[in-house]
């Protein structure tokens, strides 16, 4: 049916909001080879995962050879210090909306806005001056020492770590969100579970220190310490 399908878009190694799944690059690579074999555009969501978060600039970047035709930026581009969001298309893309004098006609009332652009280009410029590759395997290795110890726990069904992405997946969805929030706000740290997920996604713009990461892991140990006791009462 590919003459009735436009495109193919995905979040490229890591499903976020679907549930923080990770996948093999083989996967991608398959999608891209389709793609090009039956003329259907393969877009690439980085919006969570931009700008270093999985280990490379791109999570694309783990396929080889991966390149979108379409590609949607948007929360580290500007290190999360203004709103800002932006699509990259590849120029065969960009020449089909201008053929004929097209003009793709989306204009959000602070499109292009000076500030924003500024602070993105910035934040660019940041990153890619700094050791960020290195951050972020360090993150992943402290964040993989904090949480492989969550297994043990019966209420666990899965942990697991990927570049600057830490998971810890429950058996059953949080019964009440409440009560896990006042465990980690107790520890110091705000996160934002939903589902039957438990998760980090620490920021490494500026370096984070083993210490600070085992803070985040062990407030999500206490979590799960804490609904283990539930389960049981």
């Amino acid at each position: 049916q590919h003459q009735t399908i436009a495109a193919v878009i995905l979040e490229p190694i890591v499903q976020g909001a679907g549930g923080m799944k990770f996948y093999s690059p083989w996967y991608l690579e398959q999608v891209r080879i389709l793609c090009d074999e039956f003329d259907v555009l393969l877009i690439c969501d980085e919006i969570a995962t931009g700008f270093g978060r999985t280990g490379e600039l791109f999570a694309c970047n783990h396929g080889n050879g991966i390149t979108p035709d379409i590609l949607c930026l948007g929360k580290a581009l500007t290190g999360g210090y203004m709103t800002m969001g932006a699509t990259i298309t590849t120029q065969k893309v960009s020449e089909g909306i201008s053929l004929n004098n097209g003009v793709f006609m989306h204009g959000p009332t602070f499109m292009g806005n000076p500030l924003a652009s500024s602070v993105a280009y910035a934040s660019v410029n940041l990153l890619l001056d700094s050791p960020w590759k290195t951050r972020v395997e360090q993150t992943e290795k402290a964040l993989s020492h904090g949480l492989d110890k969550l297994s043990k726990y019966s209420v666990v069904q899965n942990v697991r770590t990927l570049g600057a992405i830490g998971v810890c997946e429950l058996k059953d969805p949080v019964p009440d969100m409440t009560l896990v929030q006042d465990v980690l706000l107790s520890h110091g740290v705000w996160l934002r579970p939903f589902g039957k997920l438990i998760y980090t996604m620490p920021p490494f713009n500026a370096p984070i220190t083993p210490r600070e990461v085992g803070k985040i892991t062990s407030a999500m140990e206490a979590v799960v310490k804490m609904l283990g006791k539930s389960c049981k009462s």
